[in-house]
């Protein structure tokens, strides 16, 4: 999950779809959903959000991303 918010904040958005897109945790699908909501496919994002079991996220995207840094870091992923 952390090397896909990587590959997101150096701009290589497939290469950060590409580690999450196989995948069906709650915490890859929540990337997942960011991912989408990002590059504005909201219907996508909206599906993987409920995959992840959590509310659609219409907030800043960069509050987003934090928001999962800091889950992640905290959860030693």
């Amino acid at each position: 999950h952390l090397r896909a918010l990587w590959h997101d904040a150096r701009g290589e958005w497939q290469a950060a779809h590409d580690l999450v897109n196989e995948g069906g945790s709650p915490a890859e699908c929540r990337v997942h959903a960011y991912l989408h909501r990002r590059e504005g496919d909201l219907a996508n994002a909206d599906y993987w959000y409920w995959r992840a079991r959590v509310p659609a996220d219409r907030g800043p995207l960069d509050v987003e991303r934090d928001l999962l840094l800091r889950r992640f870091l905290a959860a030693g992923a």
